[in-house]
């Protein structure tokens, strides 16, 4: 059975997700893809508050297309993750507490989802169109020049997910073959 959560996620919740726990998230989520997390770093480089306040939030690694007609978002579908691998950690210092991308992350990323009590979903590739249908609403909110790539609010409900790294720092991508290998 699914764990049902709410973005932002109540923080009480968090050490009871598990890696390989199955979710049902719903609540506020914000979509920043390579430009726009490249942009929130440099601000924090240069001291700039950054556009949105990503303390206790869900950051999916997404860049919603446009709608179709009678939509309220077209296809979304995760971004592969170690590409923002060298943004999240200041992020997550920043209190960044959710991530949702697809693919496995490096040390350094684990280490600070460890250090900052986060949690890493998956979500599934390849059914972007599908992932669309639990989009309730979409607002951008930063760098609109990025077009696709912008900063946007979404309601979710029912976003299907995975606990892919949990806040203790245990790996889905790293468990998984392990178990495979060991006949578990």
């Amino acid at each position: 059975m699914p764990v049902r959560c709410t973005s932002p996620i109540d923080p009480s919740l968090i050490p009871r997700l598990k890696a390989g726990d199955s979710v049902l998230l719903s609540g506020v989520v914000y979509t920043a893809r390579d430009a726009a997390h490249a942009r929130m770093i440099n601000a924090i480089k240069t001291g700039k508050a950054l556009p949105i306040d990503i303390r206790g939030q869900t950051i999916f690694y997404a860049g919603p297309t446009p709608a179709p007609p009678g939509r309220v978002s077209g296809a979304i579908g995760p971004t592969t993750s170690v590409r923002m691998d060298s943004f999240t950690p200041a992020l997550l210092l920043r209190g960044l507490q959710a991530i949702i991308g697809k693919g496995d992350r490096g040390a350094e990323v684990i280490q600070a989802i460890r250090d900052s009590g986060a949690v890493y979903f998956t979500a599934p590739a390849g059914c972007a169109a599908y992932l669309s249908r639990c989009i309730q609403s979409v607002e951008v909110v930063a760098y609109e020049d990025l077009g696709t790539e912008s900063i946007k609010r979404l309601t979710v409900c029912d976003l299907p997910l995975m606990v892919a790294v949990d806040y203790k720092g245990n790996d889905i991508y790293k468990l998984g073959p392990e178990a495979w290998l060991s006949g578990s």
